[in-house]
């Protein structure tokens, strides 16, 4: 899981500081008077060796502003890498965010470590200004926006609620509040939030660019399912189209280990590109919204359901499938809108506190996502009672063959296809300029001016 960008409407506010270096000079030493006239010694050029020795015993050079505050917040929520990953171990906000004990691993970290080394990962650290942060000057009444989650269960919400909220409470002295509430609760199934929060209605929201494909079809390329070959792959390819601008698996009652099972299975989509890969892959695509799908699938109205392993366990679908099959490779990345007007209505102080706290909220996003990368296959197929318990479920992996059916039959002749047929144009900047020049090359495809998808490299 990424952390949500935050976005006044096309405008992106993903946020983020330089952080300023600091060092001491070396204090200087009264003069000796000489008593005695100095006497001439000859001199000699010190060894190799003398020149080491001299090195080693020189103090170290003062740790700059960055790595103080990294120190300082090491071990727990809030902890940043900046060059020592044992720093950012510890435990997670709430239990749920980490593993079983709800704790981030050093193990997790060092297999992910290629985030926290990344561009993107340098530039939160600028934007989020932690060691000069904004000062406030607003003294005014409480301002609240109104902030619709997509659901509760899902972690990026859960994070929002329990990170980025408090602190930007706590750092406003209480004058700014984000207040959540989720789809499900107010009656959304998520297509019409665009178009809900550019009206008003909505303050803000996190907009899924596979909900909002059909208002929207350039920002579905942030969820071409099928595409990516690794969560690696796809963090690449976010940051190359981050400017410009989840794992998941299927959760069967039946078991599926060859590509004919898939054949004619009613399976709960939730973008339009993903029923384009689902439709690829032999089975029958069917939206429903997520907490819709549980009853569907144990009453048999569905076969199967995809989404993200967290999602599905925060569901509970885990009680109503016996498999869970995959996975489709990913590593999402959701977007936090503000409505214009309500943006402009902020000063000017407090905008850019919040677009320092929501930085700081997306380290920490990352921070975590090391260990949820790996938690979520393991909650549904784990018998322990902080797990799926005694419903704990059989994991069926790809085959060569579902796998081989997947790029080159669901991505190569549907997926990618019908996204450019949404887009309309494949001389559109996000055909044109992002995929074809920045994500392409990540993935070895290239969309041609017919519309039709080829292989490079």
């Amino acid at each position: 899981m990424r952390s949500p960008l935050f976005l006044v409407l096309a405008l992106i506010l993903v946020l983020g500081l330089m952080a300023a270096c600091g060092g001491a000079s070396e204090p200087t030493a009264e003069p000796e008077i000489a008593t005695e006239a100095p006497q001439p010694t000859a001199t000699t050029a010190p060894t190799p060796t003398e020149v080491a020795m001299e090195e080693a015993t020189e103090a170290p050079a003062a740790m700059s502003a960055l790595e103080t505050y990294a120190v300082e917040n090491a071990g727990g929520p809030g902890a940043i890498y900046v060059g020592d990953i044992t720093q950012l171990v510890g435990p997670a906000k709430t239990v749920e965010q980490g593993d079983f004990d709800g704790n981030v691993t050093l193990e997790s970290l060092e297999r992910h470590l290629w985030i926290y080394e990344s561009t993107l990962y340098q530039e939160l650290l600028e934007k989020a200004k932690l060691t000069d942060p904004t000062p406030m000057t607003y003294d005014g009444e409480t301002i609240t926006i109104q902030h619709a989650c997509i659901n509760r269960a899902l972690l990026p919400c859960v994070a929002l609620e329990t990170f980025f909220r408090p602190n930007l409470l706590e750092r406003t002295n209480g004058k700014v509040e984000f207040i959540t509430s989720s789809f499900p609760e107010l009656g959304l199934a998520g297509p019409d939030t665009l178009t809900l929060v550019t009206s008003g209605t909505l303050d803000s929201a996190t907009i899924y660019g596979g909900y909002v494909g059909g208002e929207m079809p350039p920002i579905e390329i942030q969820n071409l399912w099928g595409i990516y070959s690794s969560r690696e792959q796809e963090f690449e390819a976010t940051q190359a189209i981050i400017k410009d601008i989840e794992e998941l698996f299927f959760f069967c009652r039946e078991k599926i280990d060859t590509l004919d099972g898939f054949s004619g299975k009613k399976t709960r989509s939730h973008s339009a590109a993903l029923s384009d890969w689902i439709n690829g892959m032999g089975a029958s695509p069917s939206s429903l919204p997520l907490p819709r799908s549980t009853p569907a699938i144990e009453r048999g109205i569905l076969d199967c359901g995809v989404t993200g392993a967290d999602a599905g366990f925060g569901q509970r679908w885990y009680e109503v499938t016996d498999y869970i099959i995959g996975p489709l490779l990913s590593f999402p990345s959701n977007n936090n809108v503000i409505n214009g007007e309500k943006w402009a209505s902020i000063p000017p102080d407090l905008q850019q506190i919040i677009i320092e706290e929501a930085a700081k909220s997306e380290l920490e996003a990352l921070r975590i996502s090391a260990i949820q990368n790996e938690m979520g296959l393991l909650k549904n197929t784990s018998d322990d009672p902080r797990g799926a318990g005694r419903d704990a479920m059989e994991f069926v992996p790809f085959s060569d063959e579902m796998t081989f059916r997947s790029l080159n039959t669901a991505v190569m002749e549907h997926v990618v296809p019908a996204w450019v047929n949404r887009v309309a144009d494949t001389n559109h900047p996000i055909i044109a300029d992002s995929f074809n020049q920045k994500v392409g090359p990540i993935v070895g495809l290239r969309i041609e001016s017919n519309g039709t998808v080829v292989k490079i490299n």
